[in-house]
């Protein structure tokens, strides 16, 4: 997509990741680069200022965290493409007939939601409140949801009351969001809370799908989830993804399915 046609959405995610991953963006060159006035530009860092996720300097901005995260509502935008070819790869290696699946947050799991949304016989466990809201009003599928913290940045609910509530359940499946994985740190997260979460869904489940776009192949964040060996993972990621890194996965004991365009 040109850099001109980006909505602010777009554009301010575009901004946060290479803040995230450069350390500091300069308003000029990002001007330049959207084509857009330096004022857009102006008001676009003032607004992630005011939410803390970064700090404005003189003609630009910088990092408040090296790791911080993005909020779900700027990731939407970020790899849509790879992420929708996951979504649709991961829909297709769903087993059909009755199934009962979890899913945890994320923008790529929220994508499978939508595919999943017309399937018959199919028991939905998640505690994503995007998630929820999508299939709430879908009449051929039974949707359970967990209660728990409501975590803003990633739309889950999160904590003890989610962990209880899914350890009374059990699921065939769970097709899991993560931040990063990794041969050597396995399943992580930015958020030990989350993290905790998202291990009691694994735990509860007889398979692991992981849907991870190529950036989070190799990455290593804060929280582990669990590792490579704790569950029987499958992860479908995108032909973006590092070569090396997917070996490395693939030499722990773990399939991979990279798709492609």
């Amino acid at each position: 997509m040109p850099q001109s046609s980006l909505r602010r959405a777009d554009r301010v995610s575009v901004i946060l990741e290479r803040v995230s991953r450069e350390g500091s963006v300069d308003a000029g060159a990002l001007a330049e680069e959207f084509q857009v006035s330096p004022a857009t530009i102006r008001r676009d860092l003032q607004m992630l200022e005011d939410q803390k996720l970064l700090a404005r300097t003189h003609g630009g901005a910088t990092a408040v965290d090296v790791a911080y995260e993005l909020p779900v509502r700027y990731r939407v935008g970020h790899r849509r493409e790879e992420k929708t070819l996951i979504a649709k790869r991961a829909a297709e290696l769903l087993p059909y007939g009755p199934l009962t699946l979890g899913l945890s947050g994320g923008t790529t799991t929220h994508m499978l939601a939508r595919l999943l949304a017309e399937r018959v016989d199919l028991t939905v466990v998640t505690n994503a409140l995007n998630i929820a809201a999508e299939l709430a009003l879908r009449p051929r599928l039974k949707l359970i949801m967990t209660g728990g913290v409501s975590r803003t940045q990633s739309y889950e609910l999160v904590g003890p009351i989610a962990e209880q509530a899914l350890a009374g359940l059990n699921m065939e499946i769970a097709v899991v969001g993560v931040d990063g994985i990794s041969a050597q740190g396995g399943l992580t997260t930015h958020d030990e809370i989350e993290a905790h979460t998202d291990a009691a869904m694994i735990h509860r489940a007889d398979k692991v799908m992981v849907v991870a776009d190529g950036s989070k192949v190799g990455r290593k964040c804060l929280a582990r989830i669990c590792g490579l060996n704790d569950a029987k993972v499958l992860l479908v990621t995108d032909g973006t993804a590092n070569p090396a890194e997917v070996m490395n996965i693939q030499r722990a004991g773990t399939d991979v399915v990279v798709v492609r365009p």
